[in-house]
């Protein structure tokens, strides 16, 4: 049997993570799976542990060897991606993989694995809520958070190719709706 695997994906600023790392403590049997990326490393992210830090050279080299799960360069020479085996490590250990992907590669994964993958969009409260939630992070330029909300307006309409869709304006029952969810999918 194939196993199961349960994505998240949401514009950057929606309190993705945040649920994730949350859903990762309360249910058993989870892995997180590590993405690619091209970018450097903000202050205390590790590599393996936050994401997997290649160069752009490297990435592209893996992107040609067909190494990714998917992939995408999100902006000029910066990629993101998950690498095939991050799942095949994850499926040794008998887990669900967890991945917390932007919502092109959310939409791609979910295409692969079909009825196995729970697909999960979190959705912001509102634009307003995303931008204020960037600049309250300190770790983008003006210049960055003006493209990642622009970037999340159109991300919005992906919302549609997923299963479920959870709106974030409350960070507790959206925890609630996350928990039952993934639990039913679980026990499916």
């Amino acid at each position: 049997m194939e196993e199961k695997i349960i994505i998240f994906s949401a514009p950057s600023g929606s309190g993705k993570t945040t649920i994730v790392k949350h859903l990762m403590e309360k249910i058993p049997g989870l892995s997180f799976s590590i993405s690619a990326t091209s970018r450097p490393p903000r202050k205390n992210e590790k590599h393996g542990r936050d994401y997997y830090f290649l160069s752009p050279s490297e990435f592209r080299e893996k992107i040609n060897n067909d190494e990714f799960l998917e992939w995408e360069e999100v902006y000029e020479g910066l990629y993101y991606g998950t690498l095939r085996s991050e799942v095949e490590r994850i499926a040794a250990k008998g887990k669900i993989a967890v991945f917390d992907v932007d919502v092109v590669g959310g939409t791609n994964i979910k295409k692969q694995f079909g009825d196995k993958a729970l697909a999960v969009f979190i959705n912001p409260p509102s634009l307003q809520t995303i931008e204020q939630r960037l600049k309250q992070r300190g770790t983008d330029s003006e210049e960055i958070i003006h493209q990642r909300v622009a970037k999340a307006e159109k991300e919005l309409g992906y919302a549609r190719f997923f299963d479920k869709i959870i709106v974030n304006d409350d960070l507790d029952k959206a925890h609630e709706e996350v928990e039952h969810i993934v639990k039913d999918f679980i026990e499916k």
